[in-house]
């Protein structure tokens, strides 16, 4: 009877173990937001595009709180003079204007984009953006955004990082893959979400809301 009660009590014990393991792995996921081609604008862009004293009009609220989409869209042009249209305007207005494409569209636009943080312009690539008031040539301000994760600084020192630092993702799926140099991006008003380009989605075959887990 001791040998039974001993067998029960180290078979609880291992499948609370794995239960708690299972709980703890799952903490530790980092959904994911697919980030389309999109455009940043200064106040002083956004009236030469669509008219003086305009102001963006909120479509949708994003991931990350005072973030959202805005129903204007506008068309980009670069060197190929093959015009991307429809790309989504994301507000509020920033201090520089900005434009983050795939390097699929940079393709289709025939301009060398840095992969880049979002808001580190400086030498980045030439782009023109076409209005229906008027026309703004950025000589600088086209990037392929860089993979990184927004995080809250309590999920920062769950994850035990901080901001600035550089983690790997491992994807599991049909097309397991890892995604490597990840950017953590953490500050008390952010939500946890990496932000991935429609390139690297359709690579790893994973959309909105998919669980990646990350790796130190």
């Amino acid at each position: 009877m001791a040998d039974y009660n001993t067998l029960v009590s180290e078979i609880v014990s291992r499948v609370m173990a794995e239960m708690q393991g299972t709980a703890k792995e799952a903490d530790m996921l980092v959904p994911v937001g697919v980030s389309n081609r999109h455009i940043h604008l200064t106040q002083e862009h956004v009236e030469t595009l669509f008219g003086k004293g305009y102001q963006l009009t909120p479509f949708k609220d994003l991931s990350q709180p005072g973030q959202y989409a805005c129903k204007e869209q506008l068309t980009i042009i670069g060197p190929s003079l093959r015009p991307i249209e429809g790309v989504r305007v994301l507000g509020p207005t920033r201090k520089a204007s900005q434009v983050e494409i795939s390097r699929t569209d940079s393709y289709v636009l025939k301009v060398k984009p840095p992969v880049r943080e979002s808001g580190d312009i400086a030498g980045s690539a030439p782009i023109t953006i076409i209005g229906p008031k008027g026309v703004v040539t950025l000589k600088e301000g086209c990037i392929i955004a860089n993979r990184h994760i927004h995080m809250s600084l309590d999920d920062a020192a769950k994850f035990g990082v901080k901001d600035g630092d550089y983690v790997d993702v491992n994807v599991e799926g049909e097309r397991r893959t890892t995604f490597y140099d990840v950017q953590i991006r953490a500050n008390a008003a952010f939500r946890l979400e990496m932000h991935i380009d429609t390139d690297d989605a359709n690579a790893a075959g994973i959309g909105n809301g998919f669980k990646v887990k990350m790796v130190k």
